[in-house]
Formats: C-alpha cells, structure tokens, sequence
C-alpha cells in the first residue's frame, strides 16, 4: 500500500485482493493560527448558537445549547448561553489561538448578554460589539379585513 499525508487531500491508492486500485481520499484538518476572529451570536427564543469564524466569515468552531448538554427548554436559559459560548471559545483557543473578537448578536433571545459575558469569562478581548438583529422598516402588508 502507498500512503501520503499532507495538509491536502491526495488520492492514496489501495491495493485489494482482486488487484483493482481503489482510491481513497485522506485529509487532515489544516490549523490557522490568526490571533483577529469574529464571534457570531444568534440568540433565539429557544436556543442560543454562537460561532467562531475568521474575518472572511469561514467557520472555526461552534456550539449551541443542545451540544453544550442542555435539552429542550433549557437550551434558551441565559445560563446555557454562557456555557455555549465558553465552550465555542475554549475550542477556537485549542485549535487555532484565540485572542481578539469582534461579536455579532443577532436574535431577541434571553441569553444574548450571558452569551458576550461568556466570551468575556472564556478569556478573548472583545474589539467591538454589533447588533445585527433585522428590524422590519413596515414589515408585510396587513391581511384584509374579512367582511360577514
């Protein structure tokens, strides 16, 4: 058998009893070590999703209240948006050497402040905070009025 191992995925040929080549491809996460990321907070009525990217807005590491172990109503509470966005941090640390964020909130959701204070206590410098939340300028045209 030949193998290759690089950062990028190179087809590895693989020999069979039948001596019919079967390419498998191999890749191998690639870690960037930028220090300038972006934290996207989406905080809704019934989950709080944060997301590390870099600045071109390629996700790094994510988590939401269900993967942070929270089930059902409890995924919504501000303390289950704190614990979110300590985990995403603490894995965007590991992998790829967090320092400095610039938050994104979008959402009417509970949990937006914990989830900042979260990223607070996660050890990362906020460089600034923008809310995203979309505000309708009339909203949608009004059903008629029903006539009996």
């Amino acid at each position: 058998m030949t193998e290759t191992t690089a950062t990028e995925k190179k087809p590895v040929e693989v020999t069979t009893t039948t001596d019919t080549p079967v390419v498998k491809r191999k890749s191998k996460k690639t870690r960037r070590v930028v220090q300038k990321w972006q934290a996207h907070i989406l905080a809704s009525f019934n989950n709080t999703i944060v997301t590390i990217t870099d600045m071109d807005g390629n996700t790094l590491s994510w988590a939401t209240g269900g993967s942070a172990g929270f089930k059902g109503a409890r995924e919504s509470t501000p303390y289950a948006a704190q614990i979110t966005s300590e985990q995403a941090v603490e894995k965007a640390k590991t992998l790829h050497g967090l320092e400095e964020v610039d938050v994104y909130v979008k959402g009417i959701g509970v949990g937006r402040e914990q989830a900042i204070r979260g990223l607070i206590s996660g050890g990362v410098e906020l460089r600034a905070i923008f809310d995203i939340t979309p505000v309708p300028h009339n909203g949608c045209k009004k059903k008629k009025v029903r006539r009996m």
